[in-house]
């Protein structure tokens, strides 16, 4: 077995980044993606790129590795074609956001038909796809130690973990994503206080300043520095409606299942909701964060 052949299914900005890495760390990739230019663009970097998912099958050695790296509301729709072309002791590693339920019910559904599963929540954006991400592990604990060094290396220095049965990877991700949003309402919040003062204020160096060894210095701070750095400080590109992917969800309806009240993550949920009614310079903050990590789409529309 080569372990270091592996199918990879979707390439967009965080799939196309990871292939990328994988390919400088000596992997051979057998990608797909419905889209003709992503396809194009994995080619370029050195990708065996096919154009089906049968055809990427077809190409790996057994046992398979396919990775996803697709939108949530599609994996069951992938999992439905590419489940009859594999076989017993094949693995899928599904490393998109996923709602953490359901690759409990997904891994369950791959394993009756003798195969493996992981769910792998990945943190760091485009970026951290492409130089080194944070990655969450669940499911079959020897899966996952049989497949480690792929996660090691997807991963920057001491940014991988293994968490436990299947969809525990994804709900540890989901969190993450909660708690983010939490963070990003606080930063667009004081920085709309700081911009509307009667002080003349430097937005940027204050972002600057602030993430030099300041009690809130994190990337996000950083982020913040770097969208002040290329828009200004009125953010004026920048749109003040701020959208949300369904982590951010997924974590409030989780948390009012288990009877934890959670007034900041809801709080920055319904922010982002009432928001497409009512921009405003905060909302600019968070969309220019959201930019700058995520390369999320923030722009006004001209």
């Amino acid at each position: 077995m080569n372990k270091k052949r592996l199918g990879y299914v979707g390439l967009g900005k965080m799939g196309l980044n990871m292939v990328e890495r994988l390919l400088e760390k000596d992997y051979e990739i057998v990608a797909h993606d419905p889209s003709k230019e992503a396809r194009d663009q994995a080619k370029k970097v050195g990708a065996e790129v096919k154009t089906s998912l049968k055809e990427v099958v077809d190409a790996l050695e057994e046992p398979k590795i396919v990775w996803l790296m697709v939108p949530h509301n599609v994996v069951d729709t992938v999992l439905s074609e590419l489940l009859p072309m594999l076989k017993a002791g094949d693995t899928i590693i599904d490393g998109g956001n996923s709602n953490f339920k359901q690759s409990i019910a997904r891994a369950k559904l791959v394993e009756e038909k003798g195969l493996y599963f992981l769910d792998a929540g990945v943190s760091g954006g485009p970026a951290g796809a492409r130089n080194g991400a944070c990655v969450m592990v669940g499911g079959r604990e020897e899966t996952f130690k049989e497949n480690e060094e792929l996660f090691s290396d997807i991963a920057a220095p001491k940014a991988y973990g293994y968490f436990g049965q299947a969809g525990a990877g994804h709900f540890v991700k989901m969190v993450h994503n909660g708690i983010e949003y939490g963070m990003m309402q606080a930063i667009g919040e004081g920085f709309e206080i700081m911009k509307k003062s009667d002080f003349d204020l430097d937005m940027g160096k204050i972002a600057d300043l602030y993430n030099h060894r300041s009690v809130i210095e994190s990337r996000l701070v950083g982020w913040l520095k770097d969208a002040y750095a290329e828009y200004g400080p009125e953010l004026d590109e920048i749109s003040g409606q701020v959208s949300h992917s369904g982590e951010g969800l997924w974590t409030v309806e989780t948390a009012k299942e288990m009877g934890i009240p959670t007034p900041i993550i809801e709080g920055s949920l319904k922010f982002r909701e009432e928001s497409q009614d009512n921009p405003s310079y905060t909302g600019q903050v968070v969309s220019a964060l959201r930019e700058q990590f995520g390369g999320h789409a923030v722009k006004n529309k001209k």
